[in-house]
């Protein structure tokens, strides 16, 4: 029997990086990975090769209707599906084999094939062909991930009716696509297939988008979708989708009740959710308590109800991301080896990676307003941004809240041009506690996108300079 001082079940971001930590740290360390590749849902089949999509489409879109505004005269783009689908593929090689490279860098065993607990320091390995075998280890880690949320009735065939997983794998551009949901993972694939001449249709049971993100930021967002051509059926469930014709029948009612009507559709992508992974692990065997979502219940160090076993990631309470995961499986790793491993859930930040870009760290001002907070708003448009000008990217905004006793920076919303990266200076920020005086005081170069974060900060105190 092989012995560890750790096994992890699951190779996915929190999974990999635990393992790369622990290795580190000096551990003998194994990974235990179901799939025929390294990294997960998100390298496989969620972040990694959804990035790529989205930015090939945004590519397609720039070149068939952004470039001749910026005096660049070009052809009207064809567009080669097979090829950018390869681009997506290679993208995903390149990551899922740079695991397998830091594992072998790191004396990190990988071991293929489906993992379950079989007592406290006891890990089954069962291969798709071969014997199983036994895996000894001081500590184990749950780091499954999660999967698709499914929908009551809807039967997922990956053709007609398709996860995120269908999604990044269509042969070519649905007429008619229906989004079911408008979270993130809805919005983003929505956009990439808009963009490559779909007419997109989604259908939200709550009455506005991106669940849990700043109020004020999902309306303006849900305006820039619009004005793209999305279209939005909000209040309202899918009951049933008929599957039986050259098309999709989807029948759609009001939330609250109602008459309801019937959609077509060549493609309905349903993106309700995530739901935790923890079947077939054996955890209920061996007394692992799950809370009522069928997340693994653990304590502020990540260990579960028996000793010995931990969890990390969107196995686990909290946001489904993965950086949540890899900073969760850095502080277990340290925490293993006697360290003050540590993260700090006030600053994790959010992205959605369509066009433009929507990012958050922190509270939204509906959280704030529950708790009773008093804070002040400083808001600055990118359209007063002389690089936004500059490169005809004027949508959106930032917006920072801070207390208005104190000045520290409790949250941030941005809406525009990589937003996904300007996030960065404000949860720094946050990190360190830091006030909208602090990151007012600081130079930021000029023209550059920064420098609307710079004056939504001078904005919390009224005293914008370029608006």
């Amino acid at each position: 029997m092989a012995s560890y001082d750790l096994v992890i079940i699951g190779s996915g971001p929190a999974g990999y990086v635990c393992a790369i930590r622990a290795a580190q740290l000096g551990m003998k360390v194994a990974v235990v990975e179901k799939r025929a590749t390294y990294g997960g849902t998100c390298l496989n089949v969620g972040c990694i090769p959804s990035k790529a999509l989205l930015y090939a489409s945004e590519m397609f879109e720039e070149a068939g209707h952004g470039l001749e505004k910026l005096g660049v005269k070009v052809n009207t783009p064809k567009l080669d599906l097979k090829a950018m689908m390869a681009h997506k593929d290679g993208t995903v090689k390149s990551n899922v084999d740079g695991v397998a490279y830091l594992f072998k860098k790191n004396k990190i065993d990988g071991i293929q094939g489906t993992g379950k607990i079989v007592a406290p320091g006891k890990v089954e390995v069962t291969p798709e062909s071969g014997d199983a075998q036994t895996l000894e280890a001081k500590s184990i880690v749950i780091a499954t991930g999660s999967d698709s949320t499914r929908l009551p009735g809807i039967e997922i065939d990956e053709k007609k009716v398709v996860t995120s997983t269908g999604a990044l794998e269509l042969t070519k551009v649905p007429a008619k696509l229906i989004v079911v949901g408008a979270g993130v993972i809805g919005l983003e694939l929505g956009s990439v297939w808009a963009r490559l001449g779909s007419e997109v249709t989604v259908v939200e049971f709550l009455d506005r988008i991106l669940p849990g993100m700043d109020g004020e930021v999902a309306k303006q967002f849900q305006r820039l979708l619009q004005k793209q051509g999305f279209t939005f059926k909000l209040g309202s469930k899918v009951t049933g989708v008929d599957t039986s014709g050259k098309t999709s029948k989807v029948t759609v009612e009001p939330a609250k009740g109602g008459d309801a009507e019937t959609l077509d559709a060549d493609v309905v992508l349903v993106a309700i959710g995530r739901v935790p992974y923890t079947e077939g692990l054996g955890l209920k065997e061996v007394g692992v308590e799950l809370d009522e979502r069928g997340r693994v219940k653990t304590d502020a160090h990540y260990k579960t109800s028996v000793d010995g076993i931990y969890a990390i990631g969107d196995v686990i309470v909290g946001p489904m991301l993965a950086h949540k995961g890899e900073e969760e499986g850095v502080a277990l790793a340290e925490l293993l080896a006697g360290q003050a491993g540590h993260v700090n859930y006030d600053a994790i930040p959010g992205v959605v990676y369509t066009s433009p870009e929507v990012a958050s760290v922190g509270k939204t001002e509906e959280e704030l307003k529950e708790a009773g907070v008093e804070y002040a708003v400083g808001k600055f448009p990118f359209t007063a941004n002389g690089r936004a000008r500059a490169m005809n990217k004027t949508d959106g905004f930032v917006k920072i809240l801070a207390d208005k006793t104190t000045d520290r920076v409790l949250g941030a919303h941005i809406v525009g041009p990589v937003a996904g990266e300007l996030i960065a200076e404000l949860t720094v920020l946050i990190e360190f506690g830091g006030s909208s005086e602090d990151l007012a005081r600081v130079c930021h170069a000029h023209p550059t996108l920064s420098e609307a974060v710079k004056e939504a900060a001078l904005g919390v105190d009224k005293r914008s300079l370029h608006i």
